[in-house]
């Protein structure tokens, strides 16, 4: 068998030799962590060590996009993104209901997400949360009144907190995600021994 020759290795050194020259020209371009990075920050430490405390592991989130116009959404989506990367604060985002702890709802309540919404209520475990986000899941913001709207996300189904805002921003997610927490009982007390379901917090 012949040997194997890169014909094009000089090519490839002179290439990355310009690309680190470069670089190093360049510098660092990232800009320093904002005061509200820094709250979103805090808040997603103490979140972190409320979960641990109340569930004594992470805490699991399913978002449920009840008919928004996605502007909730791309904040929500930066919650786990490079800037805050929440994931190692213990707070996941996963796929099914049924592994969920807390449900983020977004958008008013159209007719075809209706059911959806509250099958997806109904497949989370006890104890479960819901925080609505954003003004249209409160009362439908621009949406009201509209032919294909059912209402707001608490004539469906519960809602433990509310987040304001058109959108709201990461640190007021979250924010809305700790005042939710508190609705939980603590560990050993009496409201937690008496039952493991959401009812007495209704």
């Amino acid at each position: 068998m012949r040997p194997f020759y890169c014909h094009n290795a000089p090519r490839s050194s002179l290439v990355m030799a310009k690309l680190f020259a470069k670089i190093w020209r360049t510098g660092i371009v990232t800009e320093p962590l904002s005061i509200e990075a820094g709250r979103t920050l805090d808040l997603a430490r103490r979140i972190e060590d409320r979960t641990r405390r109340l569930l004594g592991r992470a805490l699991a989130i399913r978002q449920v996009d009840a008919g928004s116009c996605n502007g909730c959404e791309i904040e929500i989506a930066a919650l786990p993104n490079p800037i805050y990367d929440c994931e190692r604060f213990g707070i996941h985002f996963v796929a099914s209901p049924r592994h969920a702890d807390l449900l983020l709802v977004t958008g008013p309540v159209t007719r075809n997400m209706e059911v959806p919404l509250r099958k997806t209520w109904e497949a989370t475990p006890d104890p479960k949360l819901v925080v609505s986000i954003g003004d249209c899941a409160h009362d439908c913001g621009v949406f009201r009144g509209g032919y294909g709207v059912s209402g707001p996300v608490a004539s469906v189904i519960p809602v433990d907190a509310h987040v304001p805002g058109c959108p709201p921003e990461p640190a007021d997610i979250l924010a809305g995600i700790l005042k939710a927490l508190d609705r939980l009982p603590e560990p050993g007390s009496r409201a937690d021994s008496r039952t493991g379901s959401t009812a007495s917090r209704r």
